[in-house]
């Protein structure tokens, strides 16, 4: 049986909204941020003032504001990055670090490689 389209391939993600990451590809590479939004499907993240691109909005009313603003122009805004071109950053020593599952009593845990650092 042959698929007629192609099916994206969903790995469970390291990476948690909240984290510290460091950009290790792209032209961003170097930098470090939080993690403001995870697409699971795609694979991607979103790092707080990383992957900023610009967006050619159309001026329009804000809803609910007192006087008439518009919000319009050129917008720049955080674009989505790879998940495989991100690494955490151990909170530790500051460094990159893989992450590993431990299970104890307390459940399954998120631990850092390098320094083995409990991040849940």
């Amino acid at each position: 049986m042959a698929l007629t389209h192609e099916r994206a391939e969903r790995h469970s993600i390291q990476v948690r909204k909240g984290d510290n990451v460091k950009v290790l590809a792209g032209k961003d590479a170097g930098k470090s941020g939080r993690v403001l939004s995870i697409n699971a499907t795609k694979n991607t993240v979103v790092v707080e003032h990383v992957g900023i691109i610009k967006r050619h909005t159309r001026p329009q009313q804000v809803p609910g504001a007192q006087r008439a603003e518009t919000i319009g122009g050129v917008v720049e805004k955080e674009g989505p990055i790879h998940v495989s071109n991100v690494m955490l950053i151990d909170p530790k020593d500051k460094k990159p670090t893989r992450v590993g599952i431990s299970r104890g009593e307390d459940g399954r845990n998120r631990v850092t490689r390098r320094s083995g650092t409990k991040l849940d």
